[in-house]
């Protein structure tokens, strides 16, 4: 299919920095057949686009994966599991509902209050969270009914991918994010799917660090994936 290469933009996570993609033709009817060999060549979908980093004097940008059967939780994970142990958990239809984007909106607010996602509409979230291809899947993370986590997830044959995820900021001491992260490893595991796509990680930057905990981790090279 064919593939298209994005005009130079500010890179999200160093300012100073050009960034550029490569995109798979999101109009081509065969991007959904695509998509499961792209994600185990280093794409990530945002919407209905499905990308990879293609920026012209950097390398930062790595993608990472787990393999679930390899995965073993450290000690904070492990505290995280037991303390979280009341959260119930349940996958559904990529959806929006009130409560979800109001969640959704909170932690925008909470996180990226001087960036234009605070400022986003019901539209933005559906073109953002999911597309009319994509196999995505909300997976609902609740305390007694009460909305704590949405973990945007893409399932396929072979792999889940962490699209997104946002939670509760009054929940912070929960550590929501690595909760969603953990019980989609598990998800995994009991349904067949050997790897968990976690995005990007860039060695060094403070917003990724959080990725390296999850142990081994795979990163993808000029030759393969081998373990970080």
């Amino acid at each position: 299919m064919t593939l298209y290469r994005t005009g130079e933009h500010a890179c999200g996570y160093y300012p100073e920095r050009i960034a550029r993609d490569l995109v798979l033709d999101p109009r081509d009817p065969a991007v959904a057949a695509a998509y499961p060999n792209a994600l185990a060549q280093g794409y990530r979908r945002s919407g209905g686009h499905v990308y990879r980093p293609n920026c012209p004097n950097c390398r930062a940008c790595t993608p990472v994966r787990l393999a679930v059967d390899d995965f073993r939780p450290d000690r904070s994970q492990r505290r995280c599991l037991r303390d979280n142990a009341d959260v119930s958990q349940r996958m559904t239809l990529p959806l929006r509902t009130a409560e979800s984007f109001a969640l959704y909106r909170r932690y925008l607010v909470a996180r990226h209050a001087d960036g234009p996602m605070a400022q986003t509409s019901e539209q933005d979230f559906d073109h953002f969270t999911a597309s009319p291809w994509s196999p995505t899947r909300f997976m609902e993370l609740r305390i007694g009914g009460r909305l704590l986590a949405v973990a945007v997830c893409d399932v396929t044959g072979e792999a889940l991918s962490a699209v997104y995820t946002f939670f509760d900021p009054d929940q912070s001491a929960r550590s929501p994010g690595t909760l969603a992260i953990l019980r989609q490893i598990e998800w995994a595991r009991h349904n067949g799917r050997p790897y968990v796509y976690l995005g990007y990680w860039i060695d060094g930057h403070p917003k990724m660090h959080y990725k390296s905990r999850f142990r081994p981790l795979q990163v993808l090279d000029g030759i393969g994936w081998r373990e970080l």
